[in-house]
């Protein structure tokens, strides 16, 4: 079972039909929405500011969200994936985003709708992030306009394949 902590009298809050693997964690002032998965050795960590995460939001393994105490929350929209071991910090992410693998998202960057932040970006302090754009490279730059056909080849196939992964382990029988 996840570990899930209260936290300076806050205790996550999670929609319906989430998966959290065994060994993840969630901390504090969380509030999840529906459909959501946080992966193996993932850390939601809303201990010192509130995290908030829309519905069909997928955590990938090693993935770290947190904030910085009483200067920036975090705020994830729908359909949103967050890669393996990405670190993602007191940030806002509109809908539709994915966040590479080994991406750093840092302190008041903006992140619009349909977009890319590619594997191993760093995304500075205060970055704004337009639609429709694939952002890549330390630190990140715009590096491409978002394809319709990569968009829905990669953002949207990523999220609606997370929401599969995560039925194979509800489904399991202990």
């Amino acid at each position: 079972m996840a570990l899930i902590k209260a936290c300076r009298g806050h205790e996550p809050s999670f929609g319906n039909n989430c998966y959290l693997a065994e060994n993840a964690t969630v901390v504090g002032d969380v509030i999840m929405g529906d459909d959501c998965s946080v992966w193996f050795n993932a850390v939601v960590r809303g201990d010192v500011n509130s995290i908030r995460i829309g519905n069909q939001v997928n955590i990938q393994d090693g993935a770290v969200l947190h904030c910085t105490y009483e200067k920036t929350t975090l705020t994830l929209g729908n359909a949103v994936s967050v890669g393996h071991n990405a670190l993602v910090h007191g940030c806002t992410v509109e809908n539709e985003v994915l966040i590479g693998m080994g991406a750093i998202v840092m302190d008041h960057c903006y992140i619009e709708s349909n977009c890319i932040i590619a594997a191993g970006a760093v995304l500075l302090e205060g970055t704004r992030v337009e639609s429709w754009s694939v952002y890549a490279g330390v630190p990140a730059k715009k590096v491409k306009t978002l394809s319709p056909e990569l968009f829905a080849g990669e953002v949207q196939r990523i999220s609606k394949n997370y929401m599969l992964y995560a039925s194979w382990f509800k489904d399991e029988s202990h």
